[in-house]
């Protein structure tokens, strides 16, 4: 069984559903494959596992567990009551021309006490156990590492303690953590169904989630709070480590271990991918894939073709030429200024995002360079 039930009832293979997942939620993400298929499988429908993702925090098991009671709880009180409200209709409905009601007790106190002390027993448990569990989520460990999270329209960023960045979260099994998350635009929200974590972004303040996962593997991450056009498209990948070492293989990069494009392709990653593709598909903004050397047209500029003075103007300065169907003219670029934020001396990061540029257009173009 597979907790995408709708898609199972509509009796299509796992395939079919992999196929469709992938072709309308991972396209242009960093998201892998793997990342959708589950470790555990039950046909036990009293168990989390056949509606839920699997568990893969510490307190995912506690939430399951509340939502799987209220649902139960819930079901039961509502065959009771559906079942007693078709027999009455049935019983006192009206037979023939008699229509005086049948004798009934004006009051049974049994029945009251019942109905109000029963259900409050269920709401007062239902509340405890809930409190405990948010307390449980909000409350860090002392050993808890901190890392920090950007968010933006529409991508992620996550700085670690040594300074590293990445497009995807990186974690240490059983290793505690303190996300501090921050918003450079709108409201965002965190979220990664796989630890039953959600938490919004405000922008100009600070919030915080606390995760210990318990699971290695590669889950979703997404943002949970609609945020503009591109909302759809801001997803990445969380990936949970056996171990530091193996984390560190993944996060650490050095630049000069690295060709110029894969640097360039790394920033893209971080920075650019949540509005622009690299697949020839338009999205915020145009497609990269289909620009270096291509004549560009403005809104309220005279047209040129893509090198590296225009890049590395656009990527400072974006307001100055808006590309037409992308703003009017005179307006402000949708895109953010990366003046401050990328190293534009020469031979560093918008050198890189050039040579990357000149990589999607042209793949053995990397190669000249590197031969020079």
């Amino acid at each position: 069984m597979n907790w995408q039930l709708p898609l199972l009832i509509a009796k299509d293979t796992t395939e079919e559903i992999k196929a469709r997942v992938i072709a309308t939620t991972l396209e242009g993400t960093t998201v892998p494959d793997s990342a959708i298929e589950r470790n555990i499988e039950t046909s036990n429908p009293f168990a989390t596992e056949y509606w839920f993702p699997e568990q893969a925090s510490s307190f995912a098991s506690e939430v399951d567990f509340l939502f799987m009671a209220i649902f139960w709880i819930s079901l039961a009180f509502f065959v009771v009551i559906v079942f007693f409200m078709v027999y009455y209709c049935i019983k006192y409905r009206r037979v023939g021309d008699k229509i005086e009601p049948l004798p009934s007790k004006s009051h049974d106190t049994t029945i009251e006490v019942l109905w109000s002390v029963l259900p409050s027993i269920f709401l007062v448990y239902m509340f405890m156990h809930g409190a405990s569990t948010y307390m449980e989520m909000k409350t860090p460990a002392e050993n808890a590492e901190e890392i920090k999270v950007i968010a933006y329209k529409y991508g992620w960023q996550f700085v670690y303690p040594n300074g590293d960045t990445t497009s995807e979260l990186h974690l240490v099994m059983d290793q505690p953590v303190m996300l501090k998350m921050q918003s450079k635009d709108v409201l965002h929200s965190f979220y990664v169904p796989a630890f039953r974590q959600k938490q919004d972004i405000v922008p100009g303040r600070y919030t915080y989630a606390y995760i210990e996962p318990t699971l290695p593997g590669q889950y979703r991450l997404s943002c949970n709070e609609y945020c503009g056009d591109g909302h759809s498209k801001m997803r990445t990948m969380c990936e949970v480590h056996v171990d530091e070492q193996d984390r560190q293989e993944n996060t650490n990069w050095v630049p000069s271990d690295h060709p110029a494009w894969e640097n360039g392709q790394r920033l893209y990653q971080i920075h650019c991918a949540g509005c622009h593709s690299n697949k020839g598909v338009a999205g915020t903004g145009p497609a990269l894939n289909l620009t270096w050397g291509r004549k560009a047209e403005f809104a309220a500029a005279d047209p040129l073709t893509v090198d590296e003075n225009y890049v590395k103007e656009s990527i400072l300065y974006p307001s100055k030429k808006i590309v037409a169907g992308y703003g009017n003219a005179g307006s402000i670029s949708k895109m953010n200024s990366f003046k401050g934020v990328l190293d534009e001396t020469p031979g560093s990061d918008v050198d890189h995002i050039i040579s990357y540029l000149k990589y999607l257009q042209d793949p053995s173009s990397a190669a000249k360079e590197e031969a020079k």
